[in-house]
């Protein structure tokens, strides 16, 4: 079977924009790079049910989001003065783009037009109080994509907290909840259980994993459980990253920047919990994202610093990764997005 993906990437030294790759999982090969449109740091993209692409974008010194055709052909950008966005993510039910820009503390909503470009409709900033690490001095917006009642939640590394919003369909947001983490914690991404009400969010600035339990009707979070994504015995710099969980809900990944890992972890039956299951390494360095492959037997990590992807096999049962191949060259990847 031959499963397309797309890849994100910074575009400081070799990198062109956004690429294409070809999982071939009879062979248990990635082939076929492509380059598919130049683009200026695309370094997060996100895919609608129609085949449009939306992308963090910078043009001309202006940050914002753009959006192409199936074909990859330009559709437009909506930017503004400041640095780019960081996260995008779609809201098929509205058609709309949520935006998160890190730099700026900002969450952005594009209504999705006709043709599949985009227009600007609203844009919130948060002023909370910051945290203690040196990486909070201000607010730093970093995800924004739907809850499972369809209702906004957005991550800021800055503040420590954990956002909830009401959506109205012309794309104008409304708070209804906020989750203050422990401080210093750094939320960074989150992902839901696929049955339950439990989300486990990702803190970029403690390297952790925390179990929330989520209340619909009032959009509030609770903290049920915290671990830490790293061995015990291991000292230095560690950044968290990019956080996964299987379509069965049994199994969470998570990526280490400076461990330079994937932990995997096995979520309890009905949620609540998680127990550490396995560290292994990512054959690279600084692994910013991963995605599975539709299949989910395979994960494929994108390592920014050295280039490579590396392509595990993945065990349903037990969830663990083992290592196929690595130092798949890949410039400056820092998302990966498989076509489902």
């Amino acid at each position: 079977m031959l499963e397309k993906m797309f890849l994100g990437t910074y575009t400081r030294r070799e990198s062109k924009g956004i690429y294409s790759l070809v999982l071939d999982t009879d062979k248990e090969e990635l082939v076929d790079l492509e380059l598919l449109t130049e683009e200026n740091s695309p370094t997060y993209l996100a895919r609608s049910e129609k085949g449009f692409t939306y992308t963090v974008t910078e043009i001309d010194g202006k940050g914002g989001a753009g959006a192409y055709d199936p074909e990859f052909n330009f559709l437009n950008a909506v930017t503004e003065e400041g640095a780019p966005l960081c996260y995008v993510a779609v809201d098929e039910a509205r058609q709309l783009v949520y935006g998160a820009n890190y730099h700026k503390g900002e969450v952005n909503v594009y209504k999705i037009l006709d043709d599949g470009s985009l227009e600007a409709t609203d844009a919130v900033f948060h002023d909370e109080p910051v945290g203690p690490h040196e990486n909070q001095n201000v607010p730093h917006v970093h995800y924004t994509d739907l809850t499972p009642d369809d209702r906004l939640v957005v991550c800021d590394l800055g503040t420590d907290r954990v956002y909830t919003y009401d959506v109205s369909n012309e794309g104008k947001l409304t708070e209804v909840a906020t989750y203050v983490a422990p401080a210093g914690t750094g939320p960074r991404h989150l992902v839901f259980h696929p049955n339950t009400n439990y989300a486990y969010l990702f803190g970029e600035l403690d390297s952790t994993i925390t179990v929330l339990a989520y209340d619909a009707p009032t959009g509030t979070f609770k903290e049920l459980q915290k671990v830490s994504t790293l061995p015990e015995d291991f000292e230095g710099f560690n950044g968290g990253a990019a956080i996964r969980i299987s379509s069965d809900g049994r199994f969470v990944y998570l990526s280490n920047r400076g461990h330079n890992s994937i932990a995997v972890f096995a979520v309890a039956e009905e949620g609540a919990s998680v127990t550490f299951v396995q560290h292994i390494s990512t054959e690279g360095d600084h692994p910013r994202d991963f995605d599975l492959d539709p299949t989910e037997n395979f994960v494929i990590c994108a390592n920014q610093n050295t280039d490579n992807l590396t392509l595990y096999r993945r065990d349903p049962e037990n969830g663990t990764l083992t290592l196929i191949k690595k130092d798949i060259y890949a410039p400056e990847c820092v998302c990966v997005l498989f076509e489902k």
